[in-house]
């Protein structure tokens, strides 16, 4: 029984030093993070700035080539307008 409570006592301790990790590496991170954008802002907004573009951009070559959304662009509008409801309204139900 009693090296029972011992095994306990000694994964609890376990499991704080685990968290107790974790903190550190997160904090450490966010500093190499913020380190990062601090050093090279104008290098990352341009390639942020790429990657939203090129996003853009490939939606809209993909949706070019569905025939039935070059037929009628107006779906294209009504299908955009709904997708974004839809994800508000399940954000909401989430939060």
């Amino acid at each position: 029984m009693n090296t029972i409570n011992e095994q306990k006592l000694k994964v609890e301790s376990e499991l704080r030093k685990l968290e107790a990790m974790g903190g550190s590496l997160s904090g450490r991170a966010k500093n190499l993070r913020d380190s990062a954008f601090a050093r090279f802002p104008i290098l990352l907004v341009f390639l942020s700035t790429f990657g939203l573009v090129a996003t853009l951009y490939g939606f809209e070559k993909v949706i070019d080539q569905i025939p039935f959304f070059v037929e009628h662009p107006l779906m294209v509008l009504v299908a955009g307008i709904l997708t974004l409801a839809g994800t508000g309204a399940l954000y909401n139900k989430l939060t």
